[in-house]
């Protein structure tokens, strides 16, 4: 049997982009031979996934999953939409979100998550994909969220399937109350945080730097009224309360009751319930957030075929 080295298998990976263990595989079965190994890979269909690893990924889903006191929410990318609809696509899609809870919402370890289902790691599994369905696809972000006593409570909007949608939040309530009640109370909240997508949670954890720059901009927009300097800094006050409305959760008005503010619906729910209720958290994940689509240009595409 012959000998493969380590610098085989990287001059592979590097020639073909399949995983590390495909790489060694295919060399293992070509006897060491590089170009032989690249065939075989292309016939498994795990060379092409390298080549459409270049292509931009920006639809795909959002998923969640809560088990017992933790929550965990993921984003998996793809190209187009349509592959967004795939069976296989969708449960990966759902499984991911399983993986994240139990590798604690880290990406890398996620990766190597050994997968019951198809005895491959996690990302041997999208790999695999990637060449059944033909589309690029990447298993972006994830993340959790825990309570020591309480809920953690989830929602999934324009939801494609059971807890698969466009946007994913989270919502953890610290609390001894009913679990029931605070489910409720949980869920009423992150549809709230899915429509008005804040900032941060509370006052307290404003970006000082970030009130430093409203109040720069305020203060300027006030001066440019003429008004005296006691009215410009009432009037820079009143502004960033404004500013605190529209960007932090526990502030905002609450999108089912607009009377009464996040933080005041939090506080009747707990003179309610008889135990006091703390919003210790929340994660809003948002379908391709931050990602730049590619614009197609169709006409573009078709002269360049012609040209080929």
């Amino acid at each position: 049997m012959t000998e493969i080295t380590a610098a085989q298998v990287k001059e592979l990976r590097e020639t073909t982009g399949a995983g590390m263990l495909d790489c060694k595989k295919a060399l293992v079965e070509a006897n060491g031979n590089m170009d032989e190994a690249v065939d075989w890979l292309r016939k498994k269909g795990l060379a092409s996934a390298a080549k459409k690893a270049s292509r931009i990924a920006a639809e795909g889903l959002v998923s969640v999953y809560v088990e017992g006191n933790t929550g965990a929410v993921v984003e998996v990318n793809s190209e187009t939409d349509f592959v967004a609809k795939n069976e296989i696509f969708q449960e990966y899609v759902a499984d991911a979100a399983i993986v994240a809870l139990k590798s604690n919402g880290e990406v890398c370890d996620m990766k190597t998550f050994n997968c019951p289902k198809c005895g491959k790691t996690f990302e041997e599994r999208l790999t695999d994909m990637i060449a059944k369905i033909g589309e690029n696809m990447n298993l972006r972000r994830a993340a959790t969220l825990s309570v020591n006593d309480g809920v953690v409570a989830s929602y999934i909007h324009s939801a494609a399937g059971a807890n698969i949608g466009k946007i994913g939040v989270l919502v953890a309530l610290e609390s001894t109350a009913d679990k029931a009640k605070l489910q409720e109370l949980g869920k009423h909240i992150a549809m709230h945080v899915a429509a008005t997508s804040p900032l941060f949670l509370n006052v307290e954890g404003v970006d000082p730097a970030a009130v430093a720059h409203e109040k720069s901009i305020f203060a300027e927009q006030a001066k440019a009224s003429g008004k005296p300097e006691n009215i410009i800094e009432k009037m820079v006050e009143g502004r960033v309360r404004k500013y605190y409305e529209e960007v932090v959760l526990e502030e905002q008005a609450f999108i089912m009751d607009p009377d009464k503010k996040i933080k005041q619906v939090v506080a009747d729910t707990a003179k309610e319930l008889g135990a006091d209720i703390k919003l210790a958290g929340y994660v809003r994940f948002k379908l391709g957030e931050g990602l730049q689509k590619k614009e197609e240009d169709f006409a573009a595409e078709v002269a360049s075929q012609l040209n080929k």
